[in-house]
């Protein structure tokens, strides 16, 4: 190994860093009150650093985006090699608990934050993919679960809505009050 990849190392784990400290802070402040200099500051840099790595506040908030959903997308990706569509919806809410549970800021950025709607600004490639797109992969999965006759409801959205809204509750409140929602450890997922 030489120099080159230690320079490409240093350089990515210092991405890596801009990135976790910004996390942290939007989960924290919100979007709005977050400034480059404030991530900067977090991390001991300077904000002309930061703009090595990104162009702007939007631009770093996208590459969180698409980090973080990737990463919660792992989890997706195992629940779908399910076959049995019931079975694959608890499968879904298991992975979706689990990494609300275990990335914390990473959910409150993704879910529990305002940020800038990227909808339409080029992530195609995202729509429709169970890996970056659950709650279409849940969608389809309660429809294929109806079709079936497995799922006993007339709606496969408002069912999806009902399931979504379920789990996302359950992890918010864990993530506000920790173990205070009388789990021994965190939802035991």
């Amino acid at each position: 190994m030489g120099p080159s990849n230690r320079r490409e190392r240093e350089k990515e784990a210092l991405r890596i860093r801009i990135l976790d400290a910004a996390r942290y802070l939007f989960a924290r402040d919100g979007y709005d009150a977050v400034t480059m200099r404030a991530i900067a500051e977090r991390i001991e840099y300077s904000p002309r650093t930061i703009y090595l790595h990104f162009a702007d506040k939007e631009d770093l908030v996208r590459e969180l985006c698409r980090h973080d959903f990737q990463a919660f997308g792992t989890g997706m990706a195992r629940a779908a090699k399910v076959q049995d569509p019931v079975e694959r919806i608890k499968a879904i809410g298991i992975a979706y608990a689990r990494f609300g549970v275990e990335n914390k800021n990473h959910y409150r950025l993704m879910f529990m934050t305002d940020s800038p709607d990227y909808e339409g600004k080029g992530d195609e490639e995202w729509k429709g993919n169970p890996e970056v797109d659950a709650y279409a992969f849940l969608l389809g999965t309660a429809q294929e679960a109806i079709a079936a006759g497995r799922l006993r409801v007339p709606d496969a959205e408002l069912a999806t809505q009902t399931l979504w809204a379920g789990v996302h509750g359950v992890i918010s409140l864990d993530i506000a009050k920790g173990d205070a929602i009388g789990c021994s450890t965190p939802l035991g997922v």
